[in-house]
């Protein structure tokens, strides 16, 4: 990611667009767009990217929403898309449905030195590193399995192990931001931005205004991911894209 990205984002789930407050499957809004259509609304505003999640396969570990992926990624936009990828096995179904760039959440967790060997395998502009995280005491650590379990490992040292291990894309969101409009946690990308400079990061969790993604910016971030607050009409993509 060389400039600046603004990247819409489509949460997948029953394939429906949705969106879970913190995460909790519990808490989930139902947009009455059809995620095709969103899609390609999205390009027609001037995306390049779009990022797709699949909360059902987040959870279950299968590509449960692989059919709306596959459907989108024929309109022709780049895509980076997420949930239930445990296998490469599940690289190669999400390539082969026309992802550019496949995002390793729970699996880049519980299984880095996988992970790393399909940098190796596949090169680190197909994939993105997400450590989405919330802080437990005086550490940011790193829930899996759609944020419904917490892992030992810590976002301060697997963002280091991944950047030395030729990782170029880094996902994080704060959870307890995420679908808040609450605005970004500047200072958590402040300090990944000063941590692991190696790292195109992208912000995400929490985006209210257009003042947000400019701060984003100006905090280390080489792009952000937008959901709630475009589905709300908070503001327009095409306002997002010239920030």
């Amino acid at each position: 990611m060389t400039s600046f990205a603004v990247i819409p984002a489509i949460d997948l789930r029953g394939g429906q667009v949705v969106r879970l407050k913190q995460g909790d499957y519990a808490q989930q809004t139902t947009y009455a767009a059809d995620p095709r259509e969103l899609a390609w609304s999205y390009a027609e505003a001037g995306a390049d990217w779009l990022h797709l999640v699949d909360l059902d396969g987040a959870r279950s570990g299968n590509l449960d929403n692989l059919a709306v992926i596959r459907s989108i990624a024929a309109s022709g936009m780049r895509i980076q898309a997420g949930g239930g990828v445990r296998a490469e096995e599940d690289l190669h179904r999400l390539f082969d449905a026309g992802v550019h760039r496949v995002v390793l959440g729970s699996v880049a967790i519980r299984d880095p030195d996988q992970v790393a060997r399909w940098l190796d395998n596949h090169g680190a502009e197909r994939l993105v590193i997400a450590l989405d995280t919330r802080r437990i005491g005086d550490r940011w650590a790193l829930p899996s399995a759609g944020w419904t379990e917490v892992e030992t490992r810590t976002l301060d040292e697997l963002a280091p192990w991944y950047a030395e291990r030729g990782a170029r894309h880094l996902l994080c969101t704060d959870i307890d931001r995420d679908g808040m409009l609450a605005g970004f946690n500047l200072d958590l990308y402040r300090h990944l931005s000063e941590s692991v400079p190696q790292l195109a990061l992208q912000a995400s969790g929490g985006v209210r205004s257009l003042d947000d993604i400019r701060a984003a910016r100006d905090a280390g971030a080489q792009g952000v991911i937008l959901g709630r607050a475009l589905l709300e009409g908070r503001f327009t993509l095409a306002e997002a894209l010239v920030c």
